[in-house]
């Protein structure tokens, strides 16, 4: 995240902090907006003063560098005040830019449209979801900033460079470590969240969705969404993971997760956790709790193998499938919930008639 903080500060945060808190007028007048470069002795008596920043390149593949502005503010960069509200900031909208972007497009693109008429469809399912992802969004990233924060004070195993990391193998193997490692880790905080102490009280947000839209995607209680990014956030406090693999990650992990609420069952695969596996999650609750793979499911004996008839489209959205699927929905959530406290398209319907 140090690469991200350094572009928003040469061409946002900069100019911002340094007109919200600007430096001391002694310090202002060692420097001007035509100046180049920080003097760095400004203390009493030749002491060292607070505003001694200098700069260091995040990557030495892509630098972005400093303005003046960047040495005019009370905040230097490397104020851990100024990068954690930054971290929080620049998190919380681009996961908003993230969520809006790439749930649309699957909306708009992939997404099937022909869900909102299977009878457990929620009234106003979108708006609900995009209502409890943008207030889920902005707790779960002050949840996630500490993470972020202690990654770009270098308290991480994060690298730069061939020579800084393991060796040039290593750039390759990273990715499928990472997702195994995760993997694993998020099918038993998964589960765990399934737990009758547990359930009521965090998960269930999430489960409302029984035919999610990309939109409940993010549609999470705070401390659930927070809780299963758990070992997305640990993995490079334990291995070297090089800082623009963990860029890109971060940007797969959030399309990834809408991916699987998209309903667009490409691929029927034993081994990939798609879509089609994770609707079979929420319609039937207990099953499927891996996030990339059906490793830990099968090994856990909690894989359940998604129906055949999704695969086709002319069964997809049979009437003898959805009237399974509702069927077996509705004798486990009672299992699980006990009342069924959704309100359904169906139920609107049927009044209207009456």
């Amino acid at each position: 995240m140090d690469i991200v903080l350094e572009f928003f500060d040469r061409y946002v945060l900069d100019r911002v902090y340094a007109a919200c808190l600007p430096a001391p007028p002694e310090v202002l007048a060692h420097h001007s907006l035509s100046g180049v470069g920080y003097n760095a002795s400004l203390g009493a008596d030749g002491a060292s003063s607070p505003y001694n920043y200098q700069f260091t390149p995040a990557s030495k593949y892509i630098s972005f560098e400093p303005t003046p502005w960047a040495y005019m503010s009370r905040w230097p960069r490397d104020n851990v005040w100024r990068q954690a509200l930054s971290l929080f900031m620049i998190t919380w909208i681009f996961g908003y830019v993230l969520y809006f972007g790439f749930a649309s497009f699957s909306y708009y693109f992939i997404f099937d449209k022909a869900t909102f008429k299977h009878p457990k469809y929620l009234k106003h399912q979108i708006s609900l979801e995009i209502k409890q992802a943008l207030t889920a969004i902005p707790f779960m990233v002050l949840l996630t900033c500490p993470c972020f924060l202690g990654e770009v004070r270098g308290y991480s195993k994060m690298y730069d460079t061939n020579a800084d990391g393991p060796g040039t193998w290593y750039n390759i193997l990273q990715f499928p470590l990472f997702i195994l490692f995760t993997d694993f880790f998020i099918y038993w905080i998964h589960r765990g969240l399934h737990h009758p102490l547990v359930y009521k009280r965090l998960h269930k947000p999430h489960h409302k969705w029984i035919m999610p839209t990309p939109y409940a995607s993010h549609a999470f209680n705070p401390l659930d969404g927070f809780a299963q990014s758990i070992p997305y956030h640990v993995y490079p406090y334990i291995f070297p993971l090089q800082k623009w693999a963990y860029v890109v990650l971060f940007v797969f992990i959030n399309i990834w997760t809408i991916m699987i609420h998209d309903g667009e069952y490409a691929t029927n695969s034993p081994v990939i956790n798609g879509a089609a596996c994770h609707t079979m999650h929420h319609l039937y609750f207990n099953y499927n709790y891996g996030q990339f793979t059906t490793l830990w499911d099968r090994l856990g004996n909690s894989y359940r193998k998604p129906n055949i008839e999704l695969f086709y489209r002319e069964t997809k959205f049979g009437k003898a499938e959805w009237t399974r699927q509702t069927k077996e929905m509705e004798t486990i959530v009672k299992e699980v919930e006990g009342e069924d406290d959704r309100s359904y398209e169906e139920k609107v319907k049927e009044k209207k008639v009456k």
